[in-house]
């Protein structure tokens, strides 16, 4: 039997920018995908904590050290700067391999977005 569990989450990270008018997705300050071990493209679903909307888009490369968190085109809408958000993603594993399995989990600075 196959499962879906939590493979890694960025917990209160921040928004720093919104852009409506960009194509789509999340941009993640690289540091933060390395530490979090997510990858461009990957698939996320992003909670914000201070209005309580949910939605699923994709991870694009953020500039390396700039804590930057952008929610771009529709999902824009979703949020405001200074919105503190999860950003988890899923992964599909064997039953057994996932009662073992541990999820990479980071805590960043919310006032940055910078690893503590």
């Amino acid at each position: 039997m196959m499962i879906e569990v939590c493979k890694s989450k960025i917990h209160r990270a921040t928004i720093t920018e919104a852009n409506l008018n960009y194509i789509g997705s999340i941009t993640i300050d690289e540091d933060l995908m390395d530490a979090a071990n997510l990858i461009e493209n990957e698939k996320v679903q992003v909670v914000n904590i201070s209005n309580g909307e949910r939605l699923e888009t994709y991870v694009i490369k953020g500039e390396r050290g700039s804590g930057q968190i952008c929610l771009n085109g529709p999902a824009a809408r979703k949020c405001v700067v200074g919105d503190v958000v999860i950003i988890i993603s899923y992964a599909m594993m064997d039953f057994e391999e996932a009662k073992k399995f541990k999820p990479t989990v980071i805590f960043p600075d919310t006032a940055t977005n910078k690893l503590v």
